[in-house]
């Protein structure tokens, strides 16, 4: 992971995602000295997984970015998110609900997978209708061996986004970003597309 490299990849993605998605990088596994190339290769939205990653992270390079929430979020944790965050990409419980004062996305598991975080569609109706600051939905597609594969699941997310009256979408990770973006993200989370693995 070299600055140019990295500027160059950024800038390259941010041009083909186009001017009305932002590109949040993942932070997950970057270390605090990695997060110094980032701010100097220009990268504007950072999104972090972890709770204690996250106000460890901020501590240090709160003005480089604008953060976001991206990983589960526990409600016991928010406190640290409303500190912190401009937006949460993963809710999808009552008690966080309750608790947090930024805007969200809630999380939708289109697949019914168990190993995954989110509210069932049926559900997504009574969450809007609850909350003011949800504005849009995010969803992870079952893991498949083409890009391709996720598109049913993109294109179903923008329709209930749309049935609801949401504008924002999460959707899309390194491996299938392009995808996400045909289908309507408005925000895309990539890591080792940028970073490498």
């Amino acid at each position: 992971m070299t600055l140019e490299g990295v500027r160059a990849a950024y800038a390259e993605m941010c041009r083909a995602a186009g001017a009305g998605v932002t590109v949040v990088v993942a932070t997950k596994y970057v270390s605090l000295e990695q997060l110094a190339l980032l701010a100097e290769a220009g990268v504007e939205v950072v999104g972090e997984n972890r709770a204690q990653d996250l106000e460890r992270k901020h501590a240090t390079y709160g003005d480089a970015f604008r953060w976001h929430f991206i990983g589960h979020l526990q409600s016991n944790k928010v406190k640290v998110v409303n500190r912190t965050c401009e937006l949460v990409h993963s809710l999808d419980s009552d008690s966080a609900a309750r608790r947090l004062e930024v805007p969200a996305l809630l999380e939708v598991n289109l697949a019914g997978e168990a190993s995954k975080s989110g509210v069932a569609p049926e559900q997504v109706g009574a969450f809007v209708a609850r909350y003011d600051g949800i504005r849009g939905l995010m969803t992870m597609p079952p893991l498949s061996a083409s890009p391709e594969g996720s598109r049913p699941v993109f294109a179903k997310l923008r329709a209930l986004a749309r049935e609801h009256g949401l504008d924002d979408l999460s959707m899309g990770t390194s491996q299938d970003w392009r995808v996400a973006v045909e289908e309507g993200a408005t925000l895309i989370r990539v890591g080792s597309a940028l970073l490498g693995d």
